[in-house]
């Protein structure tokens, strides 16, 4: 079998909310979603999910060859472009050939992509995360409890801006997931993402007031810069709660000075940075002695590597519903994803369906989460 060649669709997420972070929103709760697929000279296709602007630069490393050495595909397309570097749209790029690179193996070897990366349970930890940051406080508790009605109790929280206002907020959280199994009440995950928008001393001084305010955080998520190793570290050595490296960081290379550094609890991935990626750093946070956690995309690409990893922690879960025209082999249920049998990564497109509903919902509006605002990081150095 070869690789021949690909195709691209743009279909849409509906969240049924507005959605977006500390430094931005999408108010209409609409966003694009990209699809790839790998074409073969089989007629088998392999399908990645997410943004891929640099396919083209890294494509030539994959064309002609056989879709089953994933690995070895992966280390040619990072080869591909070794001059020019791998940050980015091509590392996005990457990420999701290999997610249709690994569709591709599991669909031949006639398994789930669970089983083919070597998992022994289908079930996978989870917990929910809306991108509430503009969520009204009054729409939280209902939108929340659809999850804590699926056995989740666990949630993530948006915010950074105002630390008063979002421990209202986290209050509202601890409440719908206490009583998220009915037979017992159980005491909820919180998780805590800012987003890069505060200074590690700020984080400290914070935290320290969410405790005060009776808050047990699981985890603080990007509570400083992504690649500021000795602010990191700061937070976690005087913050009292664990810090997450949240998904910004791609090639193993930055990922390094934070483990040794001893600056992280929880090592994170993107999704659309794909498997293999997912596999690796987790692998590293493991020889470490760290928990791993993927953060989301739409139909959770990368829950079979979560499957596998014996250090996985919980993966968050974005979304109750898939995009418009995907189908996905998996359920939301018991607090996690269950995932199925269909052979490869269990996504069907339904093109027709993608083509008579064109719409255009790009992330990167001005006004979006995707671009950083010149007053984040500036207009919250004064506490709040």
């Amino acid at each position: 079998m070869k690789i021949t060649g690909y195709r691209e669709l743009t279909t849409i997420q509906d969240w049924g909310h507005a959605i977006g972070d500390v430094n931005g929103s999408i108010e209409s709760g609409i966003t694009e979603v990209p699809i790839l697929i790998l074409e073969t000279d089989e007629g088998i296709e392999g399908i990645g999910l997410g943004p891929h602007d640099g396919v083209d630069q890294v494509f030539p490393a994959i064309e002609g060859e056989d879709p089953r050495a994933v690995m070895a595909l992966y280390d040619r397309m990072m080869g591909q472009v070794f001059k020019t570097g791998h940050q980015g749209s091509v590392f996005g790029a990457i990420g999701v050939i290999d997610m249709a690179l690994w569709d591709l193996k599991a669909k031949l070897a006639d398994e789930p992509a669970w089983r083919t990366v070597g998992a022994r349970d289908r079930f996978v930890a989870g917990y929910a995360s809306c991108l509430d940051a503009p969520v009204p406080d009054d729409d939280l508790a209902p939108m929340w409890q659809q999850w804590a009605d699926r056995g989740f109790t666990a949630v993530k929280v948006k915010g950074g801006a105002d630390v008063d206002h979002d421990i209202d907020r986290m209050r509202i959280a601890k409440e719908v997931f206490s009583h998220a199994r009915p037979s017992q009440t159980t005491k909820p995950a919180i998780f805590y993402d800012v987003n890069e928008s505060w200074s590690p001393a700020h984080a400290v001084s914070r935290l320290r007031r969410i405790a005060q305010a009776g808050i047990d955080l699981t985890w603080i998520e990007e509570p400083a810069r992504r690649w500021d190793a000795t602010g990191l570290k700061f937070v976690r050595d005087h913050g009292g709660t664990a810090v997450a490296s949240g998904e910004n960081l791609t090639g193993l290379e930055q990922f390094l000075p934070l483990v040794e550094a001893g600056s992280l609890d929880v090592v994170q991935t993107g999704s659309c940075w794909g498997i293999t990626h997912a596999l690796r750093v987790g692998m590293l946070a493991f020889s470490h002695n760290l928990a791993y956690s993927p953060v989301g995309y739409n139909a959770n690409p990368v829950a079979a590597a979560a499957a596998a990893l014996p250090n996985h922690m919980t993966t968050e879960i974005q979304s109750l519903t898939p995009p418009l025209g995907i189908s996905v082999d998996q359920s939301l249920e018991d607090g996690g994803i269950v995932l199925g049998d269909t052979p490869g990564l269990g996504f069907s497109i339904d093109e027709t369906a993608i083509e008579a509903h064109r719409q255009s919902a790009p992330w990167r509006t001005q006004a979006g989460p995707h671009v950083r605002p010149a007053s984040t990081g500036f207009a919250l150095t004064f506490e709040k």
